[in-house]
């Protein structure tokens, strides 16, 4: 009778372990690996949508300086319904999209927070402050985009990361090649955004596009 229980048991056993699945423990350069390749990539998300959406869509979205400034000013809602992201987190600041040439009147450009102070009226008086880094401050290009939205992302962090991989990719896409000499006096046409500016203050413009003419 044992004789048969222990042949029967050793059956079962040798009939279970085709079923087995061993699973190997991942060593430590294997884990690293896979977390590096699930890590949140602000910079290639960025690239994936500059050209493709981001930049038509200010080319589309933008108004004119003297016509966005002035809207902003009385009515920064409609400002923002008509030139900025209706879909934004309702405690965010609008930024408004906006587009202008004209003439660079003053230039800080010994800063890393480099501006150019540009008169887009012909009055000889700066109507906007344009950033051209390469130290740019604020998320204006990230914010006035409709098609990204803050849930889509995991936390704070990664949103904040997100904001500033526009400004570094519109540092490597054309503000790296800006001159910094002798741009008082020259033409510029820039499409960017800017956040309310406060009382007395300038538009702080973040450009997705500048060109410098003579």
């Amino acid at each position: 009778m044992l004789r048969i229980r222990g042949a029967l048991i050793a059956a079962l056993v040798a009939a279970a372990l085709p079923g087995c699945k061993i699973i190997k423990t991942p060593t430590a350069e294997e884990k690293a690996q896979a977390a590096a390749k699930d890590a949140f990539d602000p910079n290639a998300k960025v690239e994936a949508i500059w050209q493709s959406q981001a930049v038509p869509y200010f080319e589309k979205r933008a108004g004119e300086l003297k016509d966005v400034a002035a809207l902003a000013a009385s009515s920064p809602d409609q400002a923002g319904e008509k030139y900025g992201n209706p879909r934004k987190q309702a405690s965010s600041p609008w930024t408004y999209a906006v587009k202008f040439s004209g003439k660079v009147v003053a230039a800080d450009t010994q800063s890393r927070a480099a501006t150019l102070d540009v008169d887009a009226d012909g009055d000889g008086k700066a109507d906007a402050k344009v950033q051209i880094g390469p130290a740019l401050r604020g998320t204006a290009l990230r914010d006035t985009l409709d098609f990204v939205n803050f849930n889509e992302f995991k936390n704070q962090i990664e949103w904040a990361q997100f904001g500033k991989a526009f400004n570094e990719k519109a540092n490597k896409a054309f503000l790296s090649a800006v001159p910094r000499d002798g741009l008082v006096g020259k033409t510029v046409t820039v499409f960017g955004a800017f956040p309310v500016p406060g009382a007395g203050q300038l538009p702080l413009v973040t450009p997705s596009e500048l060109t410098v003419g003579q």
